[in-house]
């Protein structure tokens, strides 16, 4: 019936080895000197074969069973805690870990592909590693000596797993009313500094039995701290103290019942007097977890393409076996496949993923290129390209993995809206990646009002020159940076209008991201199942792109209106 995942391998292999040269770019920085494309393909070829093997077959029980909460505890589903102990003894979490803090010192892009195919084969056990990495830097580059020596080495291992406490009743995008108390204490055992009171709420994997312990990265303000996000400052309360102890002021008081991802505990966390240790500076909290947001950022929306091409799997799958009337020119009934609505399906969701991947995976480069990179002007280029590409991608690959799935079931006809195909839940699990880590609405006023206009666009000016685009994909970022110019010129008088085009905004630019992603591919096409990218490259040309003129007229009407009122009232008031 449901046709099981399976980690494309082959051709994630192909964008980073023929389309974006990750072994000769990564070798380059001095840490991955001895990085080739024998060790990527033994990596991604291992991480392939254990996801198929041991994660992607928990998925179903994961969402039927899911988690359960009885005073206090939550118990995963059956062979959850299994495949957690297998996948940190392998070493999977610490791919891109220090090797001093016993990582494996791998390039991101090989992070990124492994939790591409992990969010695909199983997206609510892969939530709980979802945040590892980021609290792992987190505690790196900010935690004092004493914290990094009590906490790091099982959170780089994954031995330990973590989370972050930041949303609470009142604040959720809004961080800055965050209420939870840090009060400060003498004589706390290991070097404790703080007791901590609040509740948390929408926290994944606030409470589980995966691990040992649990290590929660909480925000909360100091005594006398600023009102609003800059008098927020980030504090350590484990789930277990270092001698073993429970930290009796941690308590988990339910987990939600939710639309999808029933196999991740979204609890509701309560701190009353909670041990807690300092991470960083008071009153920078938001700074110290700033340092997490652009590969969490990059983390959802491989989420959005590893949703996507699991839903294609299964239709693609499902559209050569099943036969129903009869497609153009044929004589008896047809495989859905080789009907033209079917093909446009399929077509399009392929498109996404393939030219989705160039995007993802040269993101993931460049995130090791911001930290490595030998020369300064390096080092800016591709921490301009991840501030600016992040929110685009995470906002863009959520939206199509979403909408995509939903297109998907659509192939099954009504055996997709039926639980034994599988495609259901994809569709459930898939829409909170619009909301969490940001909403996508967020994503895009992060985009435009905060990183395009106040510069009048230079910068993604700049990172859209680093693209080396031809012909039409050229033509297409040109015009997201004379649009970009154009609304940062009428900002001043008009302050809503950012946030008017935001969301079409994002979207251009997604698109004309896209339009160049697909044409890296087809100027290096693969060898195996050319046909494939033939059939996407058409949906990117005929059903894709075409968007983008339409969100391009959408902000030309509206600046236009804003701009004669304007004009209107200035002269009435003269």
């Amino acid at each position: 019936m449901s046709q099981p995942y399976r980690p494309d391998t082959a051709r994630i292999e192909h964008v980073l080895d023929a389309v974006l040269q990750a072994p000769s770019t990564l070798s380059a920085l001095a840490p991955f000197a001895d990085y080739d494309s024998a060790l990527q393909h033994q990596v991604i070829e291992a991480a392939g074969e254990f996801v198929g093997r041991t994660i992607a077959p928990l998925s179903r029980v994961g969402d039927e069973v899911g988690c359960r909460f009885e005073a206090g505890v939550v118990t995963m589903p059956p062979g959850f805690r299994q495949a957690y102990q297998a996948f940190w003894q392998a070493g999977w979490p610490a791919l891109s870990h220090a090797a001093e803090d016993g990582g494996q010192a791998l390039p991101m892009a090989l992070e990124a592909v492994l939790y591409e195919m992990l969010s695909a084969a199983n997206h609510g056990w892969t939530m709980a590693p979802g945040v590892l990495s980021g609290a792992y830097e987190c505690l790196r580059h900010h935690g004092g000596q004493s914290v990094r020596d009590l906490f790091l080495p099982k959170l780089a291992t994954g031995q330990w797993l973590a989370t972050m406490c930041l949303t609470e009743p009142h604040a959720g995008s809004d961080l800055g009313q965050v209420s939870t108390r840090a009060t400060p204490a003498e004589d706390l055992p290991h070097g404790a500094s703080h007791l901590i009171d609040g509740s948390k709420i929408f926290i994944s994997g606030g409470e589980h039995d995966l691990t040992d312990n649990i290590i929660h990265l909480v925000l909360a303000r100091l005594p006398g701290a600023p009102a609003g996000p800059k008098g927020l400052s980030l504090f350590v309360a484990p789930k277990f103290l270092p001698d073993g102890r429970r930290n009796a002021g941690v308590h988990c008081d339910r987990i939600e019942e939710k639309m999808g991802l029933h196999a991740s505990p979204t609890c509701a966390m309560r701190f009353e007097a909670a041990m807690a240790w300092q991470v960083g500076q008071p009153h920078r909290g938001l700074a110290a977890m700033f340092i997490m947001m652009n590969a969490a950022r990059l983390h959802v929306a491989l989420q959005g393409l590893g949703l996507l091409d699991a839903a294609h799997q299964k239709a693609a799958a499902y559209a050569q076996e099943r036969r129903q009337m009869r497609a153009p020119g044929a004589s008896q009934p047809s495989l859905i496949a080789e009907h033209p609505a079917v093909r446009r399906i399929l077509w399009t969701q392929r498109a996404w993923v393939d030219a989705g991947r160039v995007l993802a995976y040269r993101t993931a480069i460049a995130l090791d290129q911001a930290r490595l990179h030998p020369d300064a002007q390096g080092r800016e280029a591709a921490q301009r390209w991840c501030a600016l590409a992040t929110p685009i991608m995470k906002a863009a690959f959520t939206a199509q993995g979403f909408a995509g799935a939903s297109e998907c079931l659509q192939v099954f006809g009504g055996h997709g809206y039926v639980r034994d195909w599988g495609i259901e839940q994809i569709v459930r699990d898939a829409r909170v990646t619009l909301i969490y880590e940001g909403t996508n609405e967020i994503q895009a006023l992060d985009l435009l009002a905060r990183k395009v206009v106040p510069d009048g666009g230079t910068q993604l000016a700049l990172a859209f020159a680093d693209l080396k685009a031809k012909g039409d994909d050229a033509r297409r970022l040109d015009r997201v940076v004379e649009l970009a110019r154009r609304i940062s010129w009428a900002a001043p008088d008009h302050a809503d209008l950012p946030a008017w085009l935001a969301d079409d905004f994002l979207r251009a630019c997604a698109l004309a991201l896209l339009g160049w992603a697909g044409s890296c591919f087809r100027a290096r096409p693969p060898a195996i199942d050319a046909d494939r990218w033939e059939e996407a490259a058409h949906a990117l040309q005929y059903w894709v792109l075409p968007e983008f003129e339409m969100r391009v007229g959408i902000m030309e009407q509206r600046r236009a209106t804003v701009a004669t009122k304007g004009q209107a009232q200035k002269a009435a008031a003269a």
